[in-house]
């Protein structure tokens, strides 16, 4: 009988997923990875205090280790603990992100061989303070120094970490998503919105997502069509939040953050278009969702997103640009049926579960043997 290979992942809060796209893809690595025959273990952060206990979740080992601290920090603390606990183990590693990569020194020290996944140029996000930037541009540093091997979401994230390592330690290999051939209409109706007849925005509500640019460019003018923005905003305790509110016309609809699949499934596949501001990072993982509801998208234009979206998505660089490009897409359908289609086949050639899982299964034979 075959030896099991054995894999152990950190970086996520674990699996099944809640939170982000890490997490999305850890749960369909690891099932893709215990189908072929691994030994995979997963790092799960809880709250509360405790014991690490460890147990089994569709035959994947999970190590569970509670944090009382809250944020950044208890995510600090689990990294380290979970880095604690893997090292005894001497098992090879596959580390998701970058934020505390200093701790990957233990790994070199103990001769364990660790694959990092990148992520995005996280320290230039507008949302950190100096000491949070200073931070994580250290952790980037040491993270593409202390990794045997990196893994780049996108050209642009390996252009840049080739600044400081040999292009030839660094592999890209994007995110994936589901395709959605279908989705469940009724869950549009508790927000009163109707199939095609709305346009939907998901991101967090950062200044370096363009949503101030994109509600500016929505209520110009009466559009008979709502848009949707996704994520929760706090007027009251923060400044970027009360300047888009405020500068939302009616047809601005805030719906609040909402983490239930199905229905952000539902509210991607129904929209017209979907409307994507992102100005920093890799690959997001949201635009390729998009992508895989055969979203048409209109999307900043840079070359992060370009690279995702191809083509055939729709572009803007101004908030002028932006009311421009929303006007055409909600009066040509033929346009918008195009695009839709080219979504999908955008996703299909480039963005699908086998094509990402069985990239990171060949790096990871090649450079954790």
């Amino acid at each position: 009988m075959e030896e099991k290979r054995t894999l152990h992942i950190l970086g996520t809060r674990g699996i099944p997923a809640q939170h982000g796209g890490f997490e999305t893809f850890t749960e369909h690595f690891a099932v893709y990875l215990q189908k072929k025959n691994w030994q995979v273990t997963v790092y799960c952060q809880e709250e509360g205090d405790g014991k690490i206990y460890e147990d089994k979740w569709c035959g994947i080992h999970r190590v569970h280790i509670p944090v009382t601290q809250q944020g950044a920090k208890g995510t600090i603390v689990f990294d380290w603990r979970s880095t604690l606990h893997a090292v005894k183990r001497k098992i090879p590693v596959l580390t998701l992100g970058y934020n505390t990569a200093i701790f990957c020194a233990l790994y070199r020290l103990k001769g364990i061989k660790n694959v990092i996944n990148m992520d995005g140029v996280e320290w230039r996000r507008g949302k950190w303070n100096h000491l949070e930037r200073a931070w994580l541009y250290i952790n980037e540093k040491l993270g593409a120094w202390l990794g045997n091997h990196l893994i780049a979401d996108h050209p642009e994230i390996k252009k840049h970490l080739s600044q400081f390592v040999s292009s030839s330690k660094i592999t890209i290999i994007p995110y994936s998503a589901d395709i959605l051939e279908t989705a469940d209409e009724s869950l549009l109706t508790p927000f009163n919105l109707e199939k095609n007849r709305y346009v939907v925005l998901i991101a967090r509500p950062e200044q370096e997502n363009s949503i101030l640019e994109i509600v500016m460019a929505y209520s110009r003018v009466k559009r008979g069509v709502p848009l949707v923005i996704l994520g929760n905003y706090t007027p009251g305790s923060n400044n970027y939040h009360k300047l888009v509110v405020d500068s939302a016309g009616n047809e601005i609809k805030f719906i609040g953050a909402i983490y239930d699949k199905n229905i952000v499934q539902a509210l991607r596949f129904f929209a017209r278009f979907y409307v994507h501001g992102h100005t920093v990072g890799g690959t997001n993982p949201s635009l390729v969702e998009a992508l895989g509801a055969g979203s048409p998208i209109l999307a900043h234009d840079n070359k992060f997103n370009r690279w995702v979206a191809g083509e055939g998505s729709r572009y803007f660089s101004t908030e002028d640009e932006c009311a421009q490009q929303i006007d055409n897409l909600l009066k040509e359908d033929n346009l918008i049926a195009s695009m839709k289609q080219h979504s999908y086949q955008q996703m299909k050639n480039n963005f699908t579960w086998d094509k990402i899982h069985q990239a990171y299964e060949q790096l990871l034979l090649e450079k954790l043997n």
